[in-house]
């Protein structure tokens, strides 16, 4: 069982390159989680980490261990996580990261379900607009759209991610009318800005027949957030471009119109994401599995198609 601490404490050092950072995820000090690694090292005649006092980088030998460890701790862990559940049900904290505005919507009200399927499991469910790092912070899974697929993260399909345009109809009957996508140049843009990047994006447009065309709405102000910005665009203040799982309210209520509804832009899938292990541990799975369940029963991916 020290052989195995040693190597817990090594891999999770090595997946957030600080032995600090990997002591507070263990509930450890940093100076047994140092002791530790330094008994692995020792055991095994080899340096596996080169130490600074600014950083911890693996030495050769330490990358080629963790590649042959790292994967076989993660499913030991599980099945010891699945054997301990309450009466062999799914159990245990489940640590979630999803959208801010869409989980509160859409993943929130499912809840309640969830909790009367699966009593043991405790939602640790966390509300970012950012991409977080699945396996280094310590996620079960996470929920979104656009992110990098990291080795060792497998993605499941929810419902397409398709932008479309959208304004009031006051905003509409004060202004020129918008036939073809070059007319709006000649329109006032409420532009989405990236979280994660800070940036305005250039998006290409797409039509129902497949033609393609750039956006070019005039800049006359930008967000952060397709919440808001469908919110700014109900004031009659101009054109956005925004996600449909944030636009379905608003069209539905008619407060909101459809700006060339043969057009929208196409930004890949809205997945549920997860690490990818031989043994995924009870709680995941039922999370997992429930959500595409849900969502697929709800239709939300036609719901959300802008086809």
């Amino acid at each position: 069982m020290e052989t195995f601490s040693s190597i817990e404490c090594f891999v999770r050092s090595a997946e957030v390159g600080s032995f600090a950072e990997a002591a507070r995820r263990l509930s450890l000090t940093p100076a047994a989680v140092g002791k530790s690694v330094a008994k692995l090292e020792a055991r095994l005649g080899v340096r596996l980490f080169q130490r600074s006092t600014r950083s911890l980088t693996l030495t050769e030998a330490g990358q080629l261990f963790l590649g042959e460890v790292s994967a076989s701790l993660h499913t030991i862990q599980n099945a010891v996580a699945n054997l301990a559940s309450a009466e062999g049900r799914p159990a245990g904290t489940l640590k979630v990261s999803m959208g801010t505005v869409f989980g509160r919507l859409y993943i929130v009200p499912l809840l309640g379900e969830f909790l009367r399927r699966f009593p043991a499991i405790n939602p640790d469910w966390h509300f970012d607009n950012r991409q977080v790092d699945l396996i280094g912070q310590g996620f079960d899974a996470a929920i979104g759209g656009g992110f990098e697929l990291p080795q060792g993260v497998v993605a499941r399909k929810l419902t397409p991610a398709h932008r479309v345009l959208v304004a009031s109809a006051e905003y509409l009957a004060g202004h020129e009318a918008i036939v073809e996508p070059d007319d709006l140049k000649h329109h006032d843009g409420i532009l989405i800005r990236s979280p994660q990047t800070g940036r305005v994006r250039s998006w290409q447009l797409t039509s129902r027949t497949r033609q393609h065309s750039p956006l070019t709405l005039k800049a006359r102000m930008t967000m952060s957030d397709s919440e808001a910005a469908c919110a700014t665009a109900a004031q009659g203040l101009g054109i956005a471009l925004v996600s449909m799982p944030f636009a379905v309210g608003y069209l539905d209520g008619g407060t909101l119109q459809r700006v060339l509804p043969d057009w929208y832009v196409d930004d890949g899938n809205i997945s549920i994401y997860y690490a990818e292990h031989k043994l995924l541990p009870g709680k995941t799975r039922a999370f997992v599995d429930f959500i595409i369940e849900q969502f697929a029963e709800q239709g939300v991916g036609q719901r959300f198609s802008a086809l």
